[in-house]
């Protein structure tokens, strides 16, 4: 398995730092000043709702002269329209605006799929930015000429997404790297770009109810944050490459230190086929099946044993190495360890006795644990306990918590959100949640990929594992939540 690193060989050391460094570029310009201040997405965001308007202001005035099949037709075509052209203005603005297109294409329940579908390719086909500035963000945060820091650098991108694109390149050693460069007015301009998620999230608290918006927005924004540091990301991938060591069917991409900084991230590159490319693996001699085993129990062992884990299980994050011994020892690759989450001691306590008592049908151990955790508001326990004793009930239903197969638990979590919504006074901490969706993804991702692969039963040992290993009891106050992702 490949490790991440901390450094790299002397030789590309001695090259960056000999170099002479041109004067560092200050983040300037008019654009960027009109980014920093929230201007450009507003003139953006109104000029891509005049289009839109006078879309549907156009079908309104044809409608009269129209059958009802063809009003239908129109309708449809404007909603399409409407959200193709929402989806290209928000993956050209980038950052935070990405995320929320990104989440409105999860919600199935509010949108139909006209809407959802544009959408979704905000997951990893974002436009990507013109190679000159991707240069000069490059050398202004390497201090060096890009022809002394690299042999050479594709000008086209491997993938863009939210934050950042990422480009082949060739160090002046010879070895093949992917540097990742995050879009340099982000960080400056997250301030004016929260301030229209928070207007966003005003509009969506007003249509759908109740919402804890200072908390939503606290949430993101520290994501946000966390996920603009790369320095953060490298620590987190070298942890996790430890603690994946045992297992010379994973690779964590080795990131080298005197390539990388804050804002750009230099990796070793491998060529790889992504996990949901059926017939790239289909060229490589393997079902999806074998990828899927190595996929359940890699994450297992970072959730149940570490506590450290990749939260972005995305097929743009999860590839194959391409190699002529795939066939007989496929090696799974991770990518982007911006996403990622270390549970708290006192949250992995309670989560254990909490397995522990759903094995034992102990719904007032449960509910003790909750209340221990400040997951129940004051005067609210008596309603919680009958959402939690029908849950029970349910999963007692199907065979109780053993008998719950991978296909279920995308049911469960359904259930689950519904409970959530429907039962004043219950609240979990964002790190489970967290927890939650991304292994809710994961099963999601095993259903897509194998409906005959029960990822379940693959993670059921590393659950055992954890619900039966007993600790010293933690002491925290209630309402105490987990901590942020690693630092390494």
């Amino acid at each position: 398995m490949e490790h991440a690193g901390t450094g790299s060989a002397p030789v590309e050391r001695s090259v960056a730092q000999a170099a002479p460094a041109p004067a560092r570029r200050a983040r300037g310009g008019v654009r960027f000043a009109l980014r920093r201040s929230g201007i450009e997405p507003a003139l953006r965001l109104l000029a891509c709702a005049l289009a839109i308007l006078g879309d549907w202001l156009a079908l309104w005035l044809r409608a009269p002269f129209s059958s009802a099949a063809v009003r239908a037709e129109r309708r449809a075509g404007c909603q399409a329209r409407a959200a193709a052209r929402l989806a290209a203005t928000l993956g050209n603005l980038k950052g935070p605006f990405v995320k929320a297109g990104q989440f409105a294409a999860n919600r199935h329940d509010l949108w139909p799929a006209s809407v959802t579908t544009p959408l979704a390719a905000l997951r990893d086909q974002v436009p990507p930015l013109p190679f000159p500035e991707v240069r000069a963000a490059v050398e202004s945060e390497l201090g060096a000429p890009l022809a002394v820091l690299f042999a050479d650098f594709e000008h086209e991108p491997l993938g863009a997404a939210s934050i950042a694109q990422v480009h082949r390149a060739h160090l002046r050693s010879g070895e093949a790297v992917a540097v990742k460069v995050q879009y340099p007015w982000l960080a400056d301009s997250l301030r004016a770009d929260l301030a229209w998620a928070n207007a966003a999230l005003r509009v969506f608290a007003r249509r759908h109810g109740a919402v804890d918006r200072q908390r939503l927005l606290a949430e993101f924004a520290a994501g946000l944050r966390e996920e603009l540091d790369f320095e953060r990301e490298a620590r987190v991938a070298a942890e996790i490459a430890v603690n994946l060591a045992h297992d010379p069917r994973v690779v964590v991409p080795r990131v080298l230190s005197s390539h990388s900084s804050r804002r750009v991230l230099t990796m070793s590159y491998l060529p790889a086929v992504r996990i949901d490319d059926r017939a790239g693996l289909a060229r490589l001699g393997l079902a999806p099946k074998a990828v899927l085993e190595i996929l359940a129990r890699a994450y297992a062992k970072q959730v149940f044993v570490d506590g450290l884990f990749h939260a972005d299980p995305h097929p743009g994050n999860l590839f194959v190495v391409d190699e002529p011994t795939a066939a007989q020892r496929p090696r799974l690759l991770f990518i982007d360890f911006g996403l990622s989450r270390r549970l708290d001691p006192a949250l992995r306590h309670e989560m254990r006795l909490g397995i522990y008592a759903l094995l034992q049908r102990d719904e007032r151990a449960f509910l003790e644990g909750m209340l221990r955790m400040g997951m129940i508001a004051p005067g609210a326990r008596e309603a919680v306990g009958r959402a939690i004793g029908d849950m029970f009930a349910r999963i007692a239903g199907r065979g109780g918590p053993l008998g719950v197969a991978g296909a279920q638990v995308l049911s469960l979590k359904d259930e689950a959100k519904a409970l959530l919504q429907e039962t004043p006074g219950l609240q979990l901490p964002n790190d489970l949640l967290l927890f939650a969706k991304t292994l809710s993804y994961l099963f999601a991702l095993g259903r897509e990929l194998d409906p005959e692969t029960d990822l379940m039963r693959l993670c059921l040992p590393y659950l055992l594992q954890f619900a039966a290993s007993r600790e010293a009891p933690l002491n925290h106050a209630p309402g105490a939540r987990a901590a942020g992702p690693a630092a390494g």
